[in-house]
């Protein structure tokens, strides 16, 4: 997979840039070794959950953090060239109380800093220049960030972790220390149509409610195939000049924000059933029964007039598969994000795969139809399934 020391940053990044901003946007998730320092007292999961929720929010965070990613195959990002983002690094975090903050990786291809606020999470890669950049949506009551402050009864909770409870395996919450501060930790692990994912570990303060540990577990995997981690942290104002902060005059701009729908007048009714969706498509559509064992639950039309696409999904959960056809357009490089990828052949048509611990995207091209699939699948399963459709 020697690929990947050479393949551009702009190509790939897109794979994780949502993983890392989410972990920015729940403020200082961090992952270090514990040991040594003071734990908390025993708590049921709800309660220790509530204390969390109603704990007063800190004037701001300034810590030292780490990040790992070994998504990829191992030994595939040796050398200098990959960006902080594909092989990991340490950094800094700072975050402040109004729903503003930076993190800062650095490694020997160049800075990446992500920074968000309420409304805007933006990732800046050096080693490409590129500004990666998603909206987030508004808070319930139209405020972007909004929070009462008060936490949700323990009747709430145990409501809600009686729903999470019906797909996947909690565990108590588990008494430890984490940077030198007590925590709680609890694990997920999917209970079926769980694909590559074997489990995500979640630790929090337990004095001050701040997520401290977010680890994510692939199958048959003894460490975290992602993690974002700190190794110091303290509470405290922090400077405006440490969150607000712009990418270099000049930077390319990659906007990741899902369009929205159009609001020019009359509403139209979403285009599903195979049925309707080949006769509205204008190229053709193939959606087998079934695909590698699993059944086709869903059909529809996404997409502008001048960009239909039809997406097909095949069983359900973090297990299923999902394909995206579309009319081919060389021309405009529909596909090139995925054109540097390695290529392998599917009885004669070839095609370009990513295979990673947590699954596996391919593209390929047939009788003027383009074609993804992606899934929590293994590498042989996702071309096994490629076959299928053709």
């Amino acid at each position: 997979m020697s690929f990947l020391r050479t393949l551009s940053t702009r190509r790939l990044v897109v794979v994780i840039v949502a993983l890392v901003a989410l972990a920015g946007g729940a403020a200082a998730i961090a992952v270090a070794a514990g040991g040594g320092g003071p734990t908390p007292p025993s708590k049921p999961l709800d309660q220790a959950i509530h204390d969390a929720l109603g704990a007063p929010a800190p004037e701001g965070i300034t810590a030292r953090v780490t990040f790992t990613n070994k998504l990829f195959p191992s030994g595939a990002l040796l050398g200098s060239a990959g960006s902080a983002l594909m092989s990991g690094a340490s950094g800094r975090l700072w975050a402040t109380n109004d729903g503003r903050g930076r993190i800062e990786l650095q490694s020997d291809a160049g800075d990446v800093e992500i920074v968000w606020n309420t409304s805007t999470v933006s990732v800046y890669d050096a080693s490409s220049n590129t500004v990666y950049r998603v909206a987030l949506p508004a808070a319930a009551g139209g405020a972007p960030g909004g929070d009462s402050g008060a936490a949700p009864a323990l009747s709430e909770i145990d409501s809600l972790l009686s729903k999470l409870g019906a797909h996947a395996t909690i565990s108590a919450a588990q008494p430890t220390d984490i940077a030198g501060r007590p925590a709680y930790s609890v694990t997920l692990s999917p209970k079926h149509d769980g694909g590559l994912l074997a489990s995500a570990e979640l630790a929090w303060d337990a004095d001050h409610g701040v997520p401290l540990r977010l680890a994510i577990f692939a199958q048959g995997a003894s460490s975290p195939v992602l993690e974002l981690a700190v190794t110091q942290i303290s509470y405290g104002s922090v400077s405006a000049s440490d969150v607000d902060i712009q990418p270099p005059t000049g930077a390319n701009v990659v906007d990741l924000t899902a369009p929205t729908h159009d609001s020019s007048g009359s509403e139209t009714s979403p285009v599903t059933g195979l049925a309707a969706v080949q006769a509205a498509a204008g190229f053709p559509v193939t959606a087998p029964d079934t695909l590698v064992g699993l059944p086709r639950q869903d059909v529809r039309l996404v997409g502008g007039t001048d960009s239909k696409a039809a997406l097909v999904v095949y069983g359900q959960g973090l297990g299923a598969i999902v394909v995206v056809e579309r009319k081919a357009d060389v021309s405009q490089g529909k596909n090139e994000a995925l054109s540097s990828l390695p290529t392998i052949s599917l009885d004669g048509i070839s095609a370009h795969e990513l295979a990673t611990q947590l699954g596996t995207v391919l593209e390929w091209q047939r009788d003027g139809t383009s074609y993804v699939l992606a899934g929590s699948l293994p590498a042989a399963a996702g071309e096994a399934a490629a076959r299928q459709l053709k």
